[in-house]
């Protein structure tokens, strides 16, 4: 029975919806036919732009166009007016001098003017240098022996003389040369190897045959210059900055115990000055 409720109660809820239906298409078909427009709503915001797209790949380019005609040539403008004359250029170079012409013929000689009065007479020119000392002559012949003369009186005793300088040689070197490049060199027996350990080589020179007295050395003049520049056991080594020939050299030698003796005998002598060494040693030209 409650079964039979059930089923009652479900057929009348699906006849009710039936009904439900049936009054809705009836509705609907009497208002098929639309209705007054409805007015326009607002436009609503506009959105966000999107974002641009690729770049799409370029075109194949078009054919060229067709050349255009040529215009027309435009009228010829007048004449300007002449521009100022310009400046005058520098004058060229001279040409090449021409080949000298034939020597003429010569002329007949002139007769032979008055004579001129005889001029005056000049002044003397400066003494030339002494010329070199000629060779030797042959020894004469020996004459006979004379007499034997009477045997004269017997003279006064004469005064003692000055000491010697045993230890002290004086070498000349005559007529050498000198050369600009490297040393040039000179043989000088006398200097032993006491001297070179001990002593003292001093050297001076001058012009061969002149009577000036000796240049010390180191010798310095208008740009020239001349030094001792070294010495040992049996040689002087000498430095020029030209080359010269005719040249006369003295080298003075003093031994070690002499250059003590010496140096305290005469302790203001310039050993530099020739003529105040000469003085003292007594050195003779």
């Amino acid at each position: 029975m409650r079964h039979s409720k059930k089923l009652i109660m479900k057929l009348r809820s699906t006849l009710f919806a039936i009904s439900i239906i049936c009054l809705s298409l009836g509705a609907c078909k009497k208002t098929i036919t639309p209705g007054p427009a409805g007015a326009d709503g607002e436009t609503g915001a506009t959105g966000a732009t999107g974002a641009t797209g690729a770049t799409g790949p370029a075109g194949p380019q078009g054919p060229q166009g067709a050349t255009g005609a040529t215009g027309a040539n435009g009228a010829t403008g007048a004449t300007g007016p002449a521009g100022a004359t310009g400046a005058t250029g520098a004058t060229g170079a001279a040409g090449p001098t021409g080949a000298t012409g034939a020597t003429g013929a010569t002329g007949a000689t002139g007769a032979q003017g008055p004579q001129g009065q005889t001029g005056a007479t000049g002044a003397t020119g400066a003494q030339g240098p002494q010329g070199q000392t000629g060779a030797t002559g042959a020894t004469g012949a020996t004459g006979p022996q004379g007499a034997t003369g009477a045997t004269g009186a017997t003279g006064a005793a004469g005064a003692d003389g000055k000491d010697g300088n045993a230890n002290v040689a004086s070498v000349i070197l005559s007529i050498k040369s000198v050369f600009l490049t490297g040393f040039t060199q000179f043989d000088v027996p006398q200097i032993t190897q006491d001297v070179v350990d001990k002593g003292l080589v001093l050297m001076f020179f001058r012009v061969t045959g002149s009577n000036s007295g000796y240049f010390a050395m180191p010798y310095a003049e208008a740009g020239q210059t001349l030094s001792l520049s070294s010495y040992g056991v049996g040689y002087v080594s000498v430095k020029s900055n030209f080359t010269a020939s005719g040249l006369d050299f003295r080298v003075v030698i003093i031994q070690g115990t002499s250059l003590t003796t010496f140096s305290a005998a005469h302790p203001n002598v310039n050993i530099n000055n020739y003529n105040q060494v000469a003085s003292a040693l007594h050195l003779t030209n």
